[in-house]
Parts: structure tokens; sequence; C-alpha cells
């Protein structure tokens, strides 16, 4: 079991690292500046038809807010499995 778990700790560590090894000179947008840059490339006058309700105040509270909506779906992906798991009569992981 413990040989396993170092197995994949590897395998996600490396899955980290691989990106920035392979595209050592690369830019790391997201696909949000890449589907704007390609749209003003094919078409230079076009216009959005939609405005954004707020746009936060920094890049930093953006990221925040990013990482808070990929924590919380990742919590209540987590809750709604274990939950499922111990309705089924199952020991919770973490009881002894």
């Amino acid at each position: 079991m413990k040989r396993k778990n170092l197995i994949l700790i590897l395998v996600c560590v490396l899955l980290i690292i691989a990106p920035f090894i392979v595209a050592k000179n690369g830019e790391f947008n997201g696909a949000d500046s890449m589907a704007e840059d390609l749209i003003t490339e094919i078409n230079s006058d076009y216009e959005p038809w939609a405005e954004s309700l707020w746009v936060p105040p920094s890049g930093e509270v953006e990221s925040f807010l990013f990482a808070f909506q990929a924590a919380a779906g990742a919590g209540f992906i987590g809750y709604y499995v274990g939950k499922k798991k111990y309705d089924k009569g199952n020991k919770p992981v973490c009881q002894k």
C-alpha cells in the first residue's frame, strides 16, 4: 500500500513539473485570453456583446476566487462521495 501511494505521489509531481520542462519558454495563458487573441486575429473589428457584471480589483483577487471555487467544488464532491460510502454501511476511512 505504501509503495502504491508513493508511486501515485510521484506521478502527480511529474504531471505538475512536466509542462515546465516540455515548454521551457512557453506562456501559460488561460483559455479566455487565448480565445480573445484568436478572435482579434480573425476579426479585428469584433466588439463583445456582453460585459462582465463585476471585475475583480486585482489579479490576486481573481486568482483567489478561482482557487476558492475549485476548493469548494472539490469539498462538495468529497463530501458527496464520502456520504454515499458511509450510507452504504461501509466504515469511513478515517475511523479506527
